[in-house]
């Protein structure tokens, strides 16, 4: 019989309340096993032994064989010829006090071995590889060279006009949905292509179901005040996604037409990210710069309660998460990669990168959070992902019935728009 068999792990049988016991008494001195006089590693099926005998023991009760001595059945039993009689050696650990029943099934061994290897991996610290230090290096990167986190840029927007008269006049309309059927908004793919491809945004066609001559009126008579600015802000925030994207290897890696599907899809997602880091949970407000917004800016260009309430709730329960901008920018990228996109064709390749980015997300909490509720914090970042893509809907059907009442850049309406 092997060494290797004759050495089993320890793992097996040595266990506090399945038959074994480790020795606790104080004293340094070295226990011998009562069997062949080795050393002792402890109480094993009720005895002290060494790991040899503990695994003999094991193998005998579990084998239906039936040792026979080849002497006379009084054979000493030591270190070095415990091989040669497993007659007396077994009568030996009978006689010492060991017990059949004190052993465990072979599923019992490897269901403890388990739990001891989660302990184990539990109890060392969890660390980063290194792709996946290489992954947040990238993302880093990739957001500090295309999301000014200063907003200097913000001041070449058209000013933000806060015309209290007229948003009141744009919520008075009870009914507000019933203009939504008017809009059947189409627009090439050109400009996107043209985006992605860092040239100028070519102007698009709309073709919209003209309403009455009466509710043409009343929409005319609306003046969203805050539009201006809003579409210049958003169009420049969307080249900033393209760029971001662009800057990813693994975006790069991507057919060109997932490209595009992949940034139409979250576009609107990670600006939502990106601005949460402006918001103040205190005041409600998004400190950007030179600039500060409410919600009312965002009711005054059009934006209605049922996007905005949900949107301010879920500014505040991510802001409250206080993630760092590792976690931040993580969650970006697990934005940017959802395989169930309209007109993903790759489907595979983009389920695996966002695979990717999630085990890294959630390492990254494991390793560098300190916090006792650490673990929920993953959960609850991918519970802020979903709530996203429900508003994400409801923000596309509103900026197609902005449109109907006043225009917003080609770039925008290219990014809400359906593929034909």
């Amino acid at each position: 019989m092997s060494k290797e068999l004759e050495e089993l792990s320890p793992l097996g049988d040595s266990i506090h309340g399945d038959g074994s016991e480790e020795e606790t008494e104080e004293d340094d001195e070295p226990k011998i096993c009562q069997v062949c006089g080795d050393k002792s590693t402890g109480y094993h099926f009720n005895a002290m032994t060494c790991e040899g005998c503990k695994g003999f023991f094991r193998r005998a009760m579990k084998r239906p064989t039936q040792y026979c001595c080849p002497f006379r059945n009084v054979c000493v039993i030591t270190k070095s010829n415990r091989r040669q009689c497993q007659s007396c050696r077994l009568q030996k650990c009978l006689s010492i006090g060991m017990k059949r029943e004190l052993i465990m099934s072979d599923e019992a061994v490897k269901k403890r071995r388990i739990q001891i290897r989660r302990k184990r991996m539990q109890e060392e610290p969890v660390t980063l590889s290194p792709q996946q230090e290489a992954v947040i290096q990238e993302l880093l990167a990739a957001h500090q060279k295309t999301f000014d986190m200063t907003c200097a840029n913000f001041t070449q927007f058209r000013p933000l006009d806060r015309d209290q008269k007229a948003i009141s006049e744009w919520n008075q309309e009870p009914d507000s949905s019933k203009y939504s059927h008017q809009i059947m908004c189409k627009v090439s793919e050109d400009t996107m292509h043209m985006a992605i491809s860092f040239t100028s945004c070519s102007s698009t066609s709309s073709n919209s179901k003209q309403p009455e001559n009466n509710e043409r009126k009343q929409l005319n008579n609306i003046i969203l005040t805050s539009l201006p600015h809003f579409t210049d802000l958003t169009t420049y925030l969307i080249k900033n996604v393209i760029n971001f994207g662009k800057t990813l290897s693994m975006f790069r890696g991507l057919i060109i037409e997932d490209q595009i599907s992949l940034l139409k899809g979250a576009t609107f997602e990670i600006i939502l990210i990106h601005f949460n880091m402006f918001f103040n949970e205190k005041t409600g407000i998004w400190e950007c710069g030179p600039l500060q917004y409410c919600m009312d800016d965002a009711m005054r260009a059009g934006f209605q309660r049922h996007l905005l309430d949900p949107m301010k709730n879920f500014h505040y329960t991510l802001r409250k998460l206080h993630l760092h901008e590792e976690e931040y920018v993580l969650m970006q990228a697990i934005s940017l990669f959802s395989a169930d996109r309209p007109g993903v064709t790759h489907h595979n390749v983009i389920d695996r990168n966002q695979e990717i980015l999630a085990v890294t997300l959630k390492t990254y909490i494991e390793a560098k959070r300190t916090e006792p509720d650490k673990h929920l914090l993953y959960p609850k970042i991918v519970a802020c992902l979903t709530e996203m893509r429900s508003m994400n809907e409801e923000y596309t059907k509103q900026v197609l019935k902005i449109q109907d009442i006043q225009p917003v850049s080609p770039l925008l309406l290219e990014i809400v728009s359906k593929d034909s």
